[in-house]
């Protein structure tokens, strides 16, 4: 090929590599008109602050999007692609974003209460401070994420992937983490009151300074983990497997411990 002829070839590939992220001007019209844009190619369009309350997107591509502050209450985003997506401040209370793709995404102080995120895909994606309150995240992807103070009281994350999330300081209280992959999470000054992790892995987690009063802990792993000054009072930590775990002034008082392995690989017996 000559030179000039591969760098035109080169420019070509360029413009459509750049088409590929840009938003189709009719489906920008089609949703502003009839709040409904099934399949549509969104990518990189400016929706900041838009009111799209019940709207209907789904599978539509609205990757690199901008929808700070927009209201998505409510609305259908099943199977959509939102990574890479600006949605801070966002209002999706309610919304159903089921399977979505919501990888690398900005939902810091974005409002997802009563959302429904199964099987989501939220790998690296910015949750900081965001509400979350009663979500259904159930087998949702979360690896690598930053939910730094967000509130999940009551959601449930049963089988979901937070494996090396930063969970500093979140609000757990009365939530359902049923066989979750918390392993090498950051839970450390996190409230996990009352909730559920049975089956739970947590190996090699930072919980120094979370308080687990009352959380239920049967069959889970938490071998390596570090539990410096939790409080695990009253927690059902039966078959628990805390081998190797740092227990340095960790409140055990009232915990239930039959056949608890501990971090000496003692398994203890007493009151089965």
């Amino acid at each position: 090929m000559k030179k000039n002829d591969f760098i035109t070839a080169l420019t070509v590939a360029f413009l459509f590599a750049g088409m590929s992220f840009a938003a189709d001007p009719k489906d920008i019209q089609r949703l502003k008109q009839k709040n409904v844009c099934l399949k549509c190619n969104l990518a990189g369009a400016d929706l900041a602050g838009a009111d799209l309350a019940g709207a209907d997107l789904t599978g539509a591509d609205l990757s690199r999007a901008n929808l700070t502050g927009a209201n998505l209450s409510h609305s259908i985003l099943t199977g959509a692609n939102l990574s890479y997506s600006t949605l801070n401040r966002a209002t999706l209370i309610v919304a159903d974003l089921n399977v979505a793709n919501l990888t690398g995404a900005n939902l810091s102080y974005s409002n997802l209460s009563r959302a429904n995120l199964t099987a989501a895909n939220l790998s690296v994606a910015n949750l900081i401070d965001a509400n979350l309150i009663d979500a259904k995240l159930t087998a949702a992807n979360l690896t690598g994420a930053d939910l730094t103070a967000a509130n999940l009281a009551g959601a449930d994350l049963s089988v979901a992937n937070l494996t090396a999330a930063n969970l500093v300081d979140v609000e757990f209280s009365r939530a359902t983490l049923i066989s979750a992959n918390l392993s090498r999470a950051n839970l450390s000054g996190a409230n996990l009151t009352g909730a559920n992790l049975s089956g739970a892995n947590l190996s090699g987690a930072n919980l120094s300074r979370a308080v687990l009063n009352g959380v239920i802990l049967v069959n889970a792993t938490l071998s390596r983990a570090f539990l410096i000054n939790a409080d695990l009072s009253g927690a059902k930590l039966v078959d628990a497997d805390l081998s190797a775990a740092i227990l340095s002034r960790a409140n055990l008082s009232g915990a239930d411990m039959c056949n608890t392995t501990m971090p000496d690989g003692y398994i203890v017996v007493s009151g089965c």
